[in-house]
């Protein structure tokens, strides 16, 4: 689903071929590839390359109202950007329009590198990234991804520093699809559960359904 350009500057859009250029002059051994289909989410790019949807590094731009730069967060495509721990490295931050992403990068948005920026931003790296071998990540246009490591990324995002920057992810459900009520323990023979903890799920906290599925080691004894 998408093809190697061995001479990134005969074919590609401009700012590919500058991205390209980029990669070239800091030794990166792979070159952006063209995708023959748009892959303007990580999904898109995920169904191209033939890849976990967690390898696409996915490059979300926040602008920080102290000073109106921008910050690049790079996450994995499986995880969601919490702005509160962005918040927190780099204080207070809005979100950024197309036309401040143009402007501050030289990017479309889904198109948007983590490298080659027009200005200099403020970067985060997303820890969950370093769960991969390879990871893939924009090229400077919705059909254009280059390959790296994520060791490579924090080279050339000039060392950034690797932080927790996602949403955690609600706790599952413990559900095996063995519904049948213990007549002695009143416990789901499947899950464990009682029949309030399994009813009111869908309403529990994060820390309520947490402490539950911490009493069930227990309950199996």
């Amino acid at each position: 689903m998408s093809n190697p350009n061995p001479d990134p500057s005969a074919v590609l859009p401009e700012r590919v071929r500058e991205v390209a250029a980029w990669l070239a002059e800091r030794a990166h051994a792979d070159a952006p590839r063209w995708l023959d289909v748009s892959a303007r989410t990580a999904q898109e790019a995920a169904d191209a390359l033939g890849v976990a949807l967690g390898q696409i590094a996915k490059s979300v731009i926040f602008r920080r109202l102290a000073d109106d730069v921008a910050v690049l967060v790079v996450t994995s495509g499986d995880r969601r950007v919490d702005e509160a721990k962005v918040v927190a490295q780099v204080g207070a931050i809005g979100r950024a329009d197309a036309a401040f992403v143009r402007a501050r990068t030289g990017f479309v948005i889904g198109g948007v590198a983590p490298v080659a920026h027009r200005n200099e931003p403020v970067v985060l790296l997303d820890r969950d990234l370093w769960r991969f071998e390879s990871i893939w990540a924009a090229a400077g246009h919705p059909k254009a991804v280059f390959r790296l490591v994520p060791d490579d990324l924090r080279r050339l995002c000039a060392g950034a520093a690797a932080h927790d920057v996602t949403e955690s992810a609600a706790p599952r459900s413990p559900c095996i699809d063995v519904c049948k009520l213990d007549p002695v323990t009143r416990l789901c023979e499947g899950c464990l559960r009682t029949i309030d903890e399994i009813a009111g799920w869908s309403a529990m906290s994060d820390e309520a359904r947490l402490e539950v599925l911490r009493q069930l080691p227990g309950r199996r004894a």
